[in-house]
């Protein structure tokens, strides 16, 4: 990695907001450039050389994915906008017809993607207990158990905790149950390595932007025989074999049928670009740089009293804090006169709030172009704070 390849970095801005959105490397804007520039058409719809190449990008990427989460087939990746909608799709697709006396377990430091839809499809909200640093344990999720739970739903790392759940373990004593397992990679994914296989994942969602790849596009992976019963929400074109005006339909088989209308294009071909990238990084140097970064910045800010940092423990290169006597955001505003750029809010985490007894935090996420030189003048900064 070059920090040369991010040329944001060049405006002197030290970014701490990775678990919002990550930069993107030159790599993968050129990628995209070159699809809008060189060669446009649309996909799975032309015979003619452009639309020959778009089509095979495109279908590679799904290769692309299924190899970087080590899925069975590439048929088990279904290109969506983003984890919000592939959580829904999962939800309101496959879940739907659930007899509203079933349980869905999930946290209060969920993200709201994997909150909200549950409570609109109105089956029964059991919330494991978090411990004493507000992470799940297995004994937590075995303890929540009952025999109503058909579903459990947790992201991998929350997105303010930053704790890595046990998710082989959860997995496993799940399925030991027949309970299906949905997982939240959005924070996963972009900062190790995830093997579907390995895990034994039923579902995982993951979002693009959150990795070096653009907005806008995202992953559904699923079984394959999950993905036979899952429905599609959306019907168009690309999706269907043929159809009459006597109402007779012929749908395309799994991914396609679940990728109605004109899809991202040049999102897919930037999300295979940044997943070149980050494999050209590596995945574990990526996940032990990061937690290295998280211990260093974590021994500094520790000394100074004014700060109130409530996941210390977690692996993951994320850290949430307060500053006594300042709120979230005016810490933030702050920091920015020094073109520091954090999160301050809920983080889209709104229930936590029952856990950690406060609304707004400030978070700093990390990730494998962050420096020891950036934390080292984030906390000359934070010092010189005076209240």
């Amino acid at each position: 990695m070059n920090r040369d390849d991010f040329k944001v970095l060049d405006t002197n801005i030290i970014y701490f907001d990775n678990a919002a959105t990550t930069l993107k490397p030159k790599q993968v804007i050129n990628d995209i450039v070159s699809y809008y520039r060189d060669y446009t058409a649309n996909v799975h719809r032309g015979d003619y050389d452009n639309a020959v190449k778009v089509s095979n990008l495109y279908e590679d990427t799904r290769r692309v994915v299924k190899d970087f989460i080590n899925a069975k087939s590439d048929k088990e990746i279904i290109f969506t906008s983003g984890a919000t909608d592939s959580l829904n799709r999962i939800v309101f697709g496959y879940f739907k017809n659930l007899p509203k006396d079933c349980e869905v377990l999930l946290t209060k430091s969920e993200h709201a993607s994997n909150i909200l839809p549950w409570q609109e499809l109105g089956i029964n909200i059991k919330y494991i207990p978090l411990d004493h640093n507000y992470e799940v344990t297995l004994e937590n999720v075995v303890n929540s158990i009952t025999p109503k739970t058909k579903v459990i739903s947790l992201a991998h790392i929350t997105n303010v905790i930053g704790d890595i759940r046990p998710i082989k373990e959860i997995i496993k004593y799940a399925h030991e149950k027949k309970i299906i397992v949905v997982v939240d990679g959005a924070q996963s994914v972009p900062h190790l390595k995830v093997d579907v296989q390995d895990l034994d994942i039923d579902f995982l969602v993951f979002s693009g932007h959150k990795m070096c790849g653009p907005t806008g596009i995202g992953v559904l992976y699923g079984k394959e025989k999950l993905l036979a019963n899952l429905k599609p929400l959306a019907f168009g074109g690309g999706m269907n074999v043929g159809f009459s005006s006597d109402g007779t339909r012929i749908y395309e088989e799994v991914p396609w049928l679940h990728e109605a209308g004109t899809p991202n294009i040049e999102g897919v071909i930037g999300l295979a670009s940044a997943i070149k990238y980050l494999d050209s990084v590596g995945m574990d140097k990526i996940e032990a740089y990061e937690q290295e970064l998280k211990r260093y910045a974590i021994s500094l800010l520790e000394n100074n009293p004014n700060l109130i940092i409530y996941n210390k423990h977690s692996k993951s290169g994320i850290i949430s804090f307060n500053y006594r006597g300042l709120s979230s955001q005016e810490l933030t505003i702050y920091l920015n006169k020094y073109n520091i750029a954090l999160r301050s809010g809920s983080h889209c985490a709104k229930v936590l709030s029952d856990e950690i007894g406060i609304s707004n935090t400030c978070r700093m996420s990390l990730y494998f172009y962050n420096t020891k030189e950036e934390i080292d003048k984030f906390v000359r900064v934070l010092n010189s704070v005076k209240n």
